[in-house]
């Protein structure tokens, strides 16, 4: 499936361990690239089985599966304890975003070509930088305002690949992505009460019983040779979750968000060996200012987080003349500290 930048960015990611392991940004990396391999696979995977299934039908099986692994994310967790929620309500509805991204994201792929959904999915980001003012009541600086019209912007090639007109495809591809977004949001919401275990686990279940009352209005009896590969991509998808937050427990975000992009690169390859497929330049245009947009949210985001950070304290007169050199506090604040230390 196409695999939003999201919540990779921001602070909704928390440890997967009680203990959070000692920072390896090289290790971190290395998740996060197997992460966006294994997501790429399972794309190839479900625009495959898209000309014979119904979307409800692979985002069920999808989610379904997927579940195991999350039950193992429980356990690493540290059980059945983790689970325990104050907000069932507010799961409910992260999982319905979750849905109706999914079910978005399927159709995208049975529509375009696997880059092209890939592409779309890259808007995920700049969807979240517009959501968090009305959600979070966050404020969003002229400078991301600017980066996500240019992010839009590059939205007006990509939905026009072929210079035809707007595809019912790209419709699909930035539902996902708006979606994504949304169940993302909500998970910085959920996370100041809930662990990221819990989060994972009720998002698959109530996922699980809103497609399961669905799923008889949108069935094909599957094959045996479909309904393992339809299990093997739950599977996938579920271990390519687990891993990218494994890669945040090891590396900032800052460090690894940018490798989610490395995703458009499988999906060109994987897209020309299975289908034939090459990108147009439209397609190139299009994503070179998804992206851009994408990291450059990405750093005034890290930047601004940093400058949250309270001071270090200061321990003498020398580190007072570095800070007063780099314009940290002025000049008669240090003057204070120099008549302060020549008191007897």
């Amino acid at each position: 499936m196409t695999r939003p930048i999201v919540s990779v960015f921001r602070r909704s990611a928390i440890s997967t361990a009680s203990i959070r392991p000692r920072e390896d940004i090289a290790r971190g990396i290395l998740y996060i690239c197997a992460s966006v391999i294994l997501s790429a696979v399972m794309g190839v995977g479900i625009k495959w089985l898209s000309d014979t299934y119904p979307a409800v039908e692979l985002t069920f099986f999808r989610t379904f599966f997927g579940l195991i692994p999350a039950l193992a994310f429980v356990r690493r967790a540290g059980g059945v304890g983790t689970l325990r929620t104050q907000t069932p309500g507010s799961h409910f509805l992260r999982a319905a975003a979750w849905v109706i991204s999914f079910l978005c994201s399927f159709l995208s792929l049975h529509y375009l070509t696997l880059a092209t959904s890939v592409a779309f999915s890259f808007l995920a980001p700049l969807f979240m930088t517009v959501l968090s003012v009305p959600m979070l009541g966050e404020y969003v600086g002229i400078h991301r305002w600017a980066a996500v019209i240019l992010g839009f912007l590059g939205v007006l090639f990509m939905a026009r690949p072929d210079g035809a007109v707007f595809q019912l495809g790209a419709v699909f591809g930035i539902a996902n992505a708006f979606f994504w977004a949304i169940g993302s949001v909500s998970v910085r919401q959920l996370t100041r009460t809930e662990s990221s275990s819990s989060i994972t686990f009720y998002t698959h279940l109530f996922s699980i019983l809103i497609l399961g009352l669905a799923l008889p209005f949108f069935w094909t009896p599957p094959s045996w040779q479909g309904l393992l590969l339809m299990a093997g991509l739950g599977l996938l998808g579920g271990i390519s979750q687990f891993w990218t937050t494994q890669a945040l427990s090891y590396a900032p975000a800052a460090a690894v968000a940018p490798f989610n992009y490395t995703q458009m690169i499988w999906a060109v390859i994987f897209g020309f060996i299975v289908w034939g497929d090459l990108p147009t330049l439209n397609l190139m245009i299009g994503v070179a200012l998804v992206v851009a947009s994408g990291l450059y949210i990405l750093h005034r985001e890290t930047r601004r987080r940093r400058s949250d950070l309270p001071p270090p304290p200061v321990q003498n007169s020398r580190e007072l003349r570095d800070l007063a050199n780099q314009g940290k506090i002025d000049a008669a604040g240090l003057a204070d500290e120099r008549d302060d230390e020549s008191r007897p």
